[in-house]
């Protein structure tokens, strides 16, 4: 195996694609920041009690770890950066009020989430602590539509669901951990025979009108309908109409105003453990765009437990998805000496141009900008003008 190779599902990005994802960099952060949000950034790695407490299974399987050289202790590379930044609200801001965060940097996995996905997502995010109320779950969806939109993403579609109903039914029963998973796997496969196997063993252990619940659930998906539906169907368990109700809500307000359609898939438990209430998924370009909902209790773990919602996407898949962004109009100059060149390239610079110095013997290479205009000297003074080819 050559030296140079990468490992499997890493890979290098190149210049095109690294200035196109730093563009939207840019833009979703300074989206995030027209709403308020905060730029925080976490480490890239911590202890591994500490990045992975409250978390859940899920994200410990995902998350790489090694040895700390100084002190023994075992560190992990994170797989989210919403464990760190609960940590963050909890113990250095420490605000008793509302605290609007976002970041984008990397994390790594273990496994990627999909095929020809990469293990290594730039993660950007958005997330609000100290509202319980339904306005910070519709500011997030509202934050992550927009920065889509500006990002050139059309066709958006945002599908819902609220972990509250899956877990109204599971309500009173004692399941063990690997039967738990197995069940939330039939679930979100939809498969209506695993599903069955697994509630009959279940014997007495269950009452009879949450088992057909459940089986209920694997045909409650699609449009406004679906919400109709399950209040006819589900049983009136605790919490389980407050999740329908905050559905219909949050399904209305996304779709006033806004060119977007609106599903729901109520067995949908897709995502990492610490999600407490209303989950939602965006699409668009036929892809899993972004991720998000409620975990108030994400923080708990850290000492202050603070209702929270938001929401992170991957701009490499974001990317990824649109088409390439043209070459950067530049202005091509030539390399010298003369103190007014240096002072009139100065000058441009400074005004957001590009300029790009011709190096002796490279005048004709084309890189990454569209050297559409050149600097040339016109009775002594240096212009710009279109370029000629």
């Amino acid at each position: 195996m050559s030296s140079w190779q990468l490992p499997d599902q890493i890979a290098d990005v190149l210049p095109s694609e690294a200035r196109h994802i730093e563009e939207l960099r840019r833009l979703l952060l300074d989206t995030a920041r027209s709403y308020g949000y905060e730029l925080v950034m976490p480490p890239l790695l911590e202890h591994l009690d500490s990045l992975l407490t409250g978390t859940g299974e899920a994200l410990e399987l995902q998350t790489f770890k090694l040895v700390d050289q100084l002190s023994g202790r075992t560190l992990g590379l994170r797989a989210d950066t919403t464990p760190q930044v609960a940590r963050i609200d909890a113990h250095l801001l420490n605000r008793s009020g509302v605290a609007r965060l976002c970041y984008c940097g990397p994390v790594l996995h273990t496994r990627a989430a999909r095929p020809h996905a990469t293990r290594e997502p730039l993660q950007f995010g958005a997330e609000i602590y100290g509202h319980a109320g339904l306005e910070a779950d519709l500011e997030a969806q509202l934050l992550a539509l927009q920065g889509l939109r500006a990002a050139g993403v059309t066709g958006l579609s945002v599908d819902m669901a609220d972990v509250r109903i899956v877990n109204s039914l599971l309500a009173g029963t004692t399941l063990s951990a690997p039967m738990l998973t197995r069940i939330h796997a039939a679930l979100a496969a939809k498969d209506a025979s695993e599903l069955s196997q697994l509630l009959a063993s279940l014997n007495g252990a269950m009452p009879c009108a949450s088992r057909e619940g459940l089986k209920a659930l694997l045909h409650l998906y699609g449009d406004e309908n679906v919400l109709a539906e399950a209040e006819k169907t589900l049983p009136r368990l605790p919490g389980m109409q407050l999740a329908l109700q905050n559905l219909k809500w949050l399904a209305a307000s996304i779709s006033h105003g806004n060119d977007v359609s609106v599903s729901f898939d109520l067995a949908d438990l897709r995502g990492y453990a610490y999600y407490s209430g209303t989950r939602f998924a965006i699409y668009g370009h036929g892809a899993e765009l972004a991720r998000g909902g409620r975990y108030d209790e994400v923080g708990a773990v850290f000492g202050r437990s603070r209702p929270a919602a938001g929401f992170s996407l991957d701009l490499k898949e974001l990317v990824s998805v649109l088409p390439a962004r043209p070459l950067k109009a530049a202005i091509c100059a030539p390399w010298g000496d003369d103190e007014i060149l240096r002072t009139t390239i100065a000058r441009l610079r400074a005004a957001g141009e590009t300029v790009v110095c011709l190096l002796p013997g490279h005048e004709h290479e084309i890189n990454e900008f569209n050297c559409d205009r050149e600097l040339v000297q016109v009775a002594g003074q240096w212009v710009v003008q279109p370029r000629t080819y």
